[in-house]
């Protein structure tokens, strides 16, 4: 999980530009908040000439621009916050790396410090506002604040990071509104849960599972648990039945079945298609990721996530049923399109059989007259093979009365007015279509192994 933030740094009153860049980049490189240095990273500097580097792009944008501005932007600010315990200093600067190198697109100079001084790891990460070669500036743009967040929110996936859920304003809760205090116990038996879902070969292996959700194990005649936050080691025996270690032992020979929670645990949560997603990428070791690692792209599925969490699905059913509303859609507007333009070409047909009946009427009637000669008919074939095609299409069109050229007009543009507006849907559903199917697509071959083993499962 990481929070971010953009900020635009601008010169202080009584300070020189190269003072002001000095200042913030000096606070950001501490080498008390870096481990001496240890997680300083860069992009188009060297992170010790860097502000002699920003300043000479500024200087080159002036002399090629002439342009100077009062109160000018001479950097921004990333600061990128961690959850704390969920990930090391070396990859938070790396994530921080990919972060600011997407969302500058690679054309402006920047370093990447990472603090370790707090209890949450956190980058900050400065920008600078006028390019490498010296061409352009970024301009801060409106929502500028969530595409970043949405850049984080994807690279983060990419790492097996958690994301934050977004809450409309209606629902986040207020400062005096608490959620209720989750107990340490409740917390080790939902692990427990979790660590006997990925199907250890023994115990030993479950106790290893369990280390890496950083907990310290001890040993002894009763198998102890203390987290993080915990003052004291909490028994297996005293977590309940089902919890013990004969309890789990025996769910991992497969002689007990996991089951479901007790009434002296948290009753076990609705499905959440964003979360489980969250969690298997998350765990490096599960087969979804193995497979999206190798074979697929991992940021095909973090774009997937982003996709289902900005149109709140969190539910196979939903997915499926936005799915086929989306293809129905396509496929109304698309019948719609090739109706009119199916009308259009009859109308048009219509208004040149029309006219052509009209420039030949006088010279069938001759033909007529003349007692259908073949002389005539030779010498006039166009015309008369013209006439017989139009009064053909009429006869086909099975109307008494046929309509003008006006009428014919004004259902043409009628139509076209139709088919345009339609047309401006159509390109939005095939648009919605097409990503929602590759969402199910991708959301399927994620979910695969899944799949498969409840294909293989024998019907009740």
């Amino acid at each position: 999980m990481a929070a971010t933030r953009l900020i635009a740094l601008h010169i202080n009153k009584g300070r020189t530009m190269a003072q002001c860049l000095s200042d913030r980049i000096d606070y950001s490189m501490n080498i008390e908040k870096t481990d001496n240095g240890k997680y300083i990273s860069s992009y188009g500097c060297d992170p010790r000439t860097c502000k002699e580097e920003f300043m000479l792009s500024k200087r080159q944008y002036y002399h090629s621009t002439g342009r100077m501005y009062k109160n000018e932007v001479i950097a921004y600010q990333i600061r990128q916050s961690f959850k704390p315990g969920e990930i090391f200093p070396e990859d938070a600067n790396r994530v921080g790396y990919e972060l600011a190198r997407r969302f500058t697109k690679g054309k402006y100079a920047f370093i990447v410090a990472t603090h370790t001084d707090r209890a949450h790891i956190h980058n900050h990460i400065i920008f600078n506002s006028t390019s490498i070669d010296g061409t352009q500036k970024f301009r801060d743009f409106r929502r500028s604040g969530l595409a970043l967040q949405k850049v984080s929110d994807m690279v983060c996936l990419e790492n097996g990071l958690s994301v934050i859920e977004p809450r409309p304003k209606s629902e986040r809760a207020r400062r005096t509104d608490y959620p209720k205090r989750e107990s340490f116990r409740d917390v080790i038996r939902d692990d427990v849960r979790r660590c006997i879902r990925r199907k250890p070969k023994d115990f030993k292996e479950f106790l290893r599972f369990m280390a890496d959700l950083g907990y310290e194990v001890k040993r002894g005649k009763n198998i102890s648990f203390k987290g993080k936050g915990q003052t004291r080691f909490i028994r297996m025996r005293s977590l309940g039945e089902n919890y013990s270690e004969e309890a789990v032992r025996e769910m991992i020979a497969g002689k007990r079945d996991l089951g479901t929670e007790t009434g002296q645990t948290r009753r076990e949560q609705p499905f959440n298609l964003l979360i489980d997603i969250q969690a298997r990428m998350a765990d490096k070791r599960s087969p979804a990721y193995r497979r999206w690692a190798t074979v697929y792209n991992l940021k095909q599925m973090s774009s997937t996530f982003m996709f289902l969490r900005e149109n709140h699905i969190e539910r196979f059913e939903d997915l499926d049923i936005r799915t086929e509303e989306a293809l129905q859609k396509f496929n109304e507007l698309n019948g719609s399109i090739k109706a009119s333009e199916k009308r259009l070409a009859e109308i048009l047909a219509i208004k040149k059989h029309i006219l052509n009946y009209r420039k030949t009427k006088d010279v069938y009637v001759a033909y007529r007259k003349s007692g259908y000669s073949r002389k005539f008919f030779e010498e006039h074939r166009e015309e008369i093979t013209l006439h017989k095609a139009a009064k053909a299409a009429f006869d086909q069109l099975g109307t008494e009365k046929l309509p003008t050229i006006r009428e014919l007009n004004e259902e043409y543009d009628t139509v076209l007015r139709s088919k345009k507006a339609a047309y401006a849907e159509y390109r939005v559903a095939k648009r919605e279509m097409q990503e929602y199917s590759k969402a199910r697509k991708n959301v399927n071959s994620f979910y695969k192994d899944d799949i498969e083993n409840d294909k293989r499962e024998p019907a009740l």
